[in-house]
Order: structure tokens, then C-alpha cells, then sequence
């Protein structure tokens, strides 16, 4: 009997009602500049294949005319065997001095004509004065001596060339020629880049271009942090301007093409690690500030542009306006406001109006007490 009249435990449901527990971070509005991030290989600013003017045998080579060398504006690279020029410059000289010559005896035969013409004022023509006072011939005698003159600048010029020296502060890339050697107008001698600038040319989205500065266009250039990460020292940068944009895509990616100046790239006169051509590059570009926006980490922007929003305790879903994105950052237009405490915990159930809490502040007595009576 009492085994068939003894209680029976009876199940009741119970439901443990907890806030979720989330972090937040409050955001503000303000003005900021995105940082676009491209891929740009180095290239020299300027760039020449030197070749000589006259023909003639290399005697002399300088001593940093040399792959690697550095020279600067106006130093002598090369000597050509100036022996056939110096020689044509001598007959030149002489038949100039000849021509002088005979410019002077000329002058002293009309200035002769000239007294006989005073003493034979009234028989002598207007028209023959010229004829008896020799303008003809001096005119021809001037001629002649002009062009003399010419020939010996040319002689002079041809002499000069037989000396290459560098067009600009530059460094020798390759040399092709050596003592000994037969050049002519138009050989490949030697290959110089410019040491005061180099180009890296990048790539961009062409949707990015809205945020870039250039110098050319608009007077002052986005500034933009050059990094080499597999081969430069942890923390080793260069700076660089944007200066201009290339009109046309790139052929493979279809994306748009800047172009950023490097001042002192090989590092002669600041601190650095120096560039080296056609190594890739990754920048760092400062765009064009954004203003009147927040500026929210890219992680807690979710499925269409929306956004988790704590707001007395629960949670809110907004849909959002973003007017660009970079790699970190979401620039929000609409949808945010100074203040707002942006959930960055990421929730099993999302849907407005559960509860959150902050992880850092004690739970409500109502919250421990329903607790309580779960366990």
C-alpha cells in the first residue's frame, strides 16, 4: 500500500531569463582620412641610354663610370681620341684668321677710296659712291669671314663632344664600352638613372581615386608611407607624395595607376633604407579627409551595412550609409551618432530588442534572483 500510494515527483519548467553579455565601444563622429593600401613597383624618375655625337677610339674612362658608380652633373665619363678633331679645329682657326685678314687689307683699300672720293665730290655719281668705295667687297669679305667663324664653332663643338660627361646627378646602371673601344653617333654606351627622384607606380581600385590627392591637380599631394616588409629592417619606412595619375588602366588587373615621388631615394642624405628599382613595394596612402562621419572597425559592420546598437539594454539593428571603406576602417555617413555604444561581441541569436549586458557591470537583482530560482 504504501508503495502504490507514495508521491510522485512532479517536472515544472523553468527558464533562466539572462542578459546576454557583450562589449561595446561608443563611437564619435569627426573628420577623418582613410589609408588605402596599393602595391607599386619602383622606377627611376629619369633614365637615359648615353651615346656619344662624334665617332672616334675610347682612351679614357672614368673611375666611377662604373655599374653602380655615382656621379653628378657635369663629371667626365668618357674621353674619345680627340686628335682628328683638334686638327680640323686648326685649319679652321687658320683660314679664319686668313679671312680676318683680308677683311683688314679690304678696310684699308676703301678707307684709301674714301679720301680719293672726297677729293672728287662733285663728278662721281650717287649710284657708282658705293662701287668706288669697295662695299661689295667687303660685304663678301664679312661673309666669308662669318663663315669661317661658324666652321671653327663647329671644329670647337666636335672637340668638346669628345668629352661625354653626365647630363645629371646620376648612377651607372651598366657601362657597354671600354678603353679601346670604336664608337659613333648613336652607340649604346652606357645606361644612368637620376639619383634625385624615383617614381613607385601603384595600383588602385578605380572607386579609391575620389580619396587620393594629387599634387598636379590639386596643389598638395596625399602623403603615403612605403613599406618593405620581406626585405627592410622591422619598422623601416620611406615617404612619398602622390603626384599624378596615369590615364589609363592597367591592361591585366584594370585597375587605376598613380604615381608617388620619393625624394633622396637612395638615402644619401636621410635616414632610410634605400630603394632599389623594380622592387615591389606596399604604401600606405593617406586619403582625403572625410568629414561629418563615424569611423568603425570593418569586423562589426554586418549583412547589409548593418550595425549592432546597445540601447538601454537591448539590442538594436540599424542599417547604415557607408561612404567608403578602406582595409580597417567603415566610414559611416547615416545610421550612427556621437555616442552610440556599437555591440562588438559577436551574439549566437540576433534580433532587435533581446537583452545585453556589459561585461563589466553587475547583473540586476531581478536577473541574480531569476537566476537563483533556475538553479
Amino acid at each position: 500500500m504504501i508503495n502504490q500510494t507514495q508521491p510522485t515527483a512532479q517536472q515544472i519548467e523553468a527558464t533562466r531569463k539572462s542578459a546576454a553579455l557583450v562589449e561595446t565601444v561608443t563611437v564619435q563622429r569627426g573628420t577623418y582620412r582613410p589609408r588605402l593600401i596599393a602595391l607599386g613597383s619602383v622606377e627611376p624618375a629619369r633614365e637615359i641610354v648615353l651615346s656619344p655625337r662624334v665617332s672616334g677610339q675610347v682612351i679614357e674612362l672614368s673611375p666611377n663610370f662604373v655599374p653602380g658608380g655615382m656621379v653628378q652633373e657635369g663629371d667626365l665619363l668618357l674621353q674619345i681620341d680627340p686628335a682628328d678633331f683638334t686638327s680640323v679645329l686648326s685649319e679652321r682657326q687658320s683660314a679664319l684668321e686668313q679671312a680676318e685678314a683680308s677683311l683688314e687689307i679690304e678696310r684699308g683699300r676703301q678707307a684709301l677710296a674714301r679720301k680719293e672720293l672726297d677729293l672728287l665730290v662733285d663728278t662721281i655719281e650717287e649710284a657708282n659712291r658705293s662701287l668706288v668705295l669697295r662695299e661689295p667687297q667687303i660685304k663678301s669679305i664679312l661673309a666669308q669671314v662669318d663663315a669661317a667663324r661658324a666652321l671653327v664653332a663647329r671644329a670647337q663643338l666636335d672637340v668638346d663632344r669628345t668629352k661625354i660627361r653626365a647630363p645629371f646627378d646620376a648612377q651607372i646602371l651598366r657601362r657597354s664600352v671600354n678603353v679601346g673601344s670604336q664608337v659613333a653617333p648613336g652607340d649604346d654606351l652606357a645606361q644612368l638613372v637620376g639619383i634625385d627622384e624615383y617614381w613607385v607606380i601603384a595600383t588602385l581600385p578605380v572607386r579609391s581615386l575620389n580619396w587620393v590627392q594629387f599634387s598636379e591637380a590639386d596643389g598638395q599631394g596625399s602623403t603615403a608611407t612605403l613599406h618593405n616588409p620581406d626585405t627592410w629592417l622591422p619598422g623601416a619606412k620611406r615617404d612619398a607624395t602622390v603626384t599624378r595619375m596615369i590615364g589609363a588602366l592597367d591592361q591585366r588587373t584594370r585597375l587605376a595607376r598613380v604615381v608617388m615621388t620619393v625624394e633622396d631615394p637612395l638615402a644619401r642624405n636621410s635616414d632610410g633604407p634605400p630603394l632599389i628599382l623594380d622592387t615591389l613595394l606596399e604604401a600606405h596612402i593617406n586619403g582625403r579627409p572625410i568629414e561629418d562621419v563615424v569611423r568603425l572597425d570593418r569586423d562589426y559592420v554586418h549583412e547589409r551595412d548593418t550595425v549592432w546598437v546597445m540601447t538601454d539594454g537591448t539590442l538594436e539593428i540599424r542599417e547604415t550609409d557607408i561612404v567608403f571603406r578602406d582595409a580597417d576602417y567603415a566610414y559611416i555617413r547615416d545610421g550612427l551618432e556621437s555616442g552610440d555604444e556599437v555591440v562588438t561581441t559577436t551574439l549566437a541569436t540576433v534580433a532587435n530588442g533581446i537583452s545585453l549586458r556589459k561585461i563589466n557591470e553587475p547583473a540586476p537583482q531581478s536577473e541574480s534572483s531569476n537566476t537563483e530560482a533556475a538553479n
